[in-house]
């Protein structure tokens, strides 16, 4: 089992933070609702946290208070642009560092997470937008395949 003594501070910041980033991008890629969309990524680490005990790993990532610094973004282009690249970078810690299990793990509370962000304000009648639609389609590809 990985843990966190598993990864540098640096490291371990960038893991704990790709799931938050996700959750922001899917926010921003159509206008309104934050707020929903805010309660919606507290609610995905807490049903995260009451499934405890099936990944160490990701224990301790729900463990955290989400956190991203959203002043690095000036736009919501930027955001996802530098966003999806943290992502990316997260996950390539964890093909370093973590058994396939975890990182499978991670992906999938990630995509997870940003179902529940897309889903938590209804625009033009549809509960998911076609622009989080299209963000959560850019995390999915950040996140690479499945690992077996």
């Amino acid at each position: 089992m990985t843990t966190k003594a598993a990864f540098t501070p640096e490291e371990w910041k960038t893991v704990l933070e790709g799931p938050s980033t996700a959750g922001l991008v899917v926010a921003t890629a159509s206008h309104g609702g934050t707020f929903r969309e805010s309660i919606a990524m507290s609610k995905a680490y807490a049903e995260a946290r009451a499934e405890h005990g099936e990944s160490e790993l990701l224990d301790e990532i729900v463990a955290a208070k989400p956190k991203v610094d959203h002043t690095l973004y000036h736009s919501p282009e930027e955001l996802r642009e530098q966003g999806l690249a943290h992502i990316r970078d997260a996950v390539a810690l964890l093909d370093s560092k973590a058994t396939p299990e975890e990182r499978n793990d991670y992906r999938q509370f990630v995509l997870n997470l940003a179902d529940k962000v897309a889903a938590a304000h209804r625009e033009h009648g549809q509960s998911v937008s076609p622009a989080e639609t299209e963000a959560i389609q850019q995390i999915t590809e950040a996140l690479g395949p499945v690992s077996s």
